[in-house]
């Protein structure tokens, strides 16, 4: 997980660098791409092009339809609300995850669990404070991107259960590839050098992010795993101050104070879990 925060909190800065100069659908097919020949010593090792064969098509089909969709949508929230906002609009996803989880994978919901998911939403509450301004079409194409990042999230947990992580990273680029091709052919223009170096950044980060993103899933409960992605919120805030020099109020600190204590309130109450075999 902590991979996962680094590797989403440098995407974050580079999706909105690079969604000033090209498309959001050229973006996600650029990525595809690179993140293929970025992938690919990862599936030689694992048994290559063979070892990648999956009993669960339509599975992965579903899962990476959804996250194209939630992810076209969360770059393009990216160019109409601020940086911190979008991320921490994506927060209502701990939601949706928890509730599929524990309905459909049967998970469950313990008092910590819950407490984690409810002190890091009032956190986003405090750092956002909803009803300080109206709501704007951004802010509603990033709730929807939670939305599908959440089912996103739940079906992965699912996969893991039969499928490795190289095969679950593999499948996602090769189907967000085809189904971004004839979207991003319609908006193609050629990027500058500044841009292609930030896509090379998308593509790396991206695609590692989520091999991140699986490998803790195969470790511990997806309502474990979720709530410490609330620190992504504080981190991006702390991006937002060094980089591009926004204010760090008192409303973002007591923010990250209280999603930092749901998060080491679920840590504590919770059981490690042994190592599986090859993983």
């Amino acid at each position: 997980m902590a991979g996962w925060l680094t590797l989403m909190l440098i995407v974050a800065v580079a999706g909105r660098e690079t969604t000033r100069e090209l498309n959001v659908f050229q973006i996600m097919e650029v990525r595809s791409i690179l993140g293929f020949f970025m992938l690919y010593p990862l599936v030689h090792i694992n048994g290559g092009f063979a070892a990648m064969k999956t009993s669960r098509p339509l599975q992965h089909i579903a899962r990476n339809l959804i996250h194209y969709c939630a992810q076209v949508g969360w770059f393009f929230a990216l160019t109409l609300i601020p940086l911190g906002q979008v991320v921490s609009i994506e927060f209502t996803m701990p939601i949706w995850t928890a509730i599929l989880a524990a309905s459909f994978l049967g998970e469950r919901m313990t008092v910590s669990k819950v407490s984690a998911i409810v002190l890091g939403l009032v956190g986003v509450a405090i750092i956002v404070r909803p009803g300080a301004a109206e709501i704007n079409p951004g802010q509603l194409i990033a709730l929807g991107a939670a939305v599908g990042f959440g089912i996103s999230v739940a079906m992965v947990k699912s996969l893991t259960r039969t499928e490795s992580t190289p095969q679950i990273i593999f499948w996602m680029i090769v189907i967000q590839g085809a189904a971004g091709f004839f979207p991003s052919f319609h908006v193609w223009q050629w990027p500058s050098a500044y841009a292609w170096g930030w896509l090379v950044v998308i593509a790396f980060c991206g695609t590692f992010s989520h091999y991140c993103m699986a490998r803790a899933m195969l470790y511990a409960d997806a309502t474990v795993v979720i709530p410490m992605d609330f620190l992504r919120v504080p981190l991006t805030a702390a991006a937002g101050w060094l980089i591009y020099s926004e204010r760090l109020d008192a409303f973002t600190v007591l923010g990250a104070a209280l999603i930092l204590t749901g998060n080491l309130l679920n840590l504590r109450s919770s059981d490690p879990k042994p190592a599986r075999a090859g993983a």
